[in-house]
C-alpha cells in the first residue's frame, strides 16, 4: 500500500493506492467550501477510463449537500467511465442522509476499508 501526500489546495482530501484500487479519504467537514477544493482533485481521478475508486467518508465530521452533490458526481463520472466507485461510511448521520436521499441505493456503504476492497464486484447500486 502506498500513501500519497495530500494534495496540494486541499487538506479535506488524502489519495492513495491500496489494493489496486484509489482510495479518497475525506476529511474533517465537508461542506460548500471543502467541495469547492476537492472537486479538481476528485475529476482528475473519477475521470480516468475504468478507474477503480474508493470514497472513504470515516473521517468525516459534518456532511452536507455539497458531499451528497460530489458522491453524486464521481459515481456519474466514473460509470460512464467503465469504471467502479465503492463507498465506506461508518458515521451515524451521514449514513441516515445517504438513506434519506436514497443515495445509499446507488452507492450502498461498506462498513469499513477492508470491506470496500474486498468486494469483488462493482457495488453501485440501482434505483
Amino acid at each position: 500500500m502506498s500513501s500519497d501526500p495530500t494534495p496540494p489546495g486541499t487538506g479535506h482530501l488524502r489519495v492513495r493506492e491500496d489494493r489496486g484500487r484509489t482510495v479518497l479519504e475525506l476529511h474533517g467537514e465537508i461542506d460548500i467550501a471543502a467541495a469547492v477544493e476537492i472537486i479538481p482533485h476528485l475529476d482528475a481521478l473519477t475521470g480516468r477510463p475504468g478507474a477503480r475508486i474508493v470514497i472513504d467518508l470515516r473521517h468525516v465530521e459534518f456532511f452536507d449537500c455539497s458531499g451528497l452533490r460530489l458522491l453524486h458526481r464521481a459515481r456519474h463520472r466514473v460509470l460512464d467511465r467503465g469504471g467502479e466507485l465503492r463507498l465506506v461510511c461508518t458515521h451515524p448521520l451521514t449514513l441516515r442522509v445517504l438513506k434519506v436521499t436514497g443515495l445509499s441505493r446507488l452507492l450502498p456503504p461498506a462498513p469499513s476499508l477492508d470491506a470496500a476492497l474486498e468486494q469483488p464486484e462493482a457495488t453501485s447500486g440501482t434505483l
